[in-house]
């Protein structure tokens, strides 16, 4: 399979430790992936940038992709905070012959394997534990203590969907999660 036919699919509850995995992965593979940017309505945290991290869009902008059919997903994650996957995004890292790799919730990885079933692989990256991943969502810094309850709340439901993806990852201890990601990617790309 030409490599601009495949897309991979990282998802997690928030805090399970899946955008650590994928750095790792990008970074292993420089020349066969790229990192898929999403698109956002909310504000950039003080260390992300546009285009690179996100792209950080206006409410207006977003619902109006929307409406022209730009995204291959999209959710409204939190309550006015929309989150999706553009179409043009996934074309422009096929265009260079790279497989996208997609830092995605769980809706919108649910949605894009759905869309892509035959030239799609997705991992899930589970926390060993709800009360670790609210220690790990703690020591960020970044929630309140609403944000931090919602945050909890959503990850023990997205855990039930589990069992629709590829392939699950245990991140007890993020090295040994990033070598069974390198793994099953490398497997995938060879096939």
């Amino acid at each position: 399979m030409a490599p601009q036919n495949k897309i991979i699919i990282i998802t997690a509850p928030s805090g399970a430790g899946k955008t650590s995995i994928v750095h790792y992965l990008l970074q292993k593979y420089p020349r066969q992936l790229a990192f898929s940017v999403s698109a956002t309505t909310r504000k950039a945290r003080p260390a992300e940038a546009n285009g690179r991290d996100y792209y950080f869009i206006s409410e207006e902008d977003f619902r109006q992709k929307i409406q022209q059919s730009e995204f291959v997903e999209w959710e409204m994650v939190y309550e006015g905070k929309y989150y999706g996957t553009l179409l043009q995004e996934l074309e422009r890292i096929w265009k260079q012959e790279k497989t996208p790799v997609l830092d995605i919730d769980v809706k919108g990885a649910l949605r894009i394997q759905e869309r892509f079933p035959d030239s799609s692989v997705s991992l899930f990256i589970e926390p060993p534990s709800v009360a670790e991943l609210q220690k790990r969502l703690e020591s960020r810094g970044t929630e309140t203590p609403e944000t931090l309850a919602a945050r909890v709340n959503k990850a023990s439901y997205e855990l039930s969907f589990k069992h629709h993806f590829d392939h699950t990852i245990i991140n007890k201890e993020l090295n040994e999660a990033c070598a069974e990601a390198d793994r099953l990617i490398t497997n995938y790309l060879a096939h």
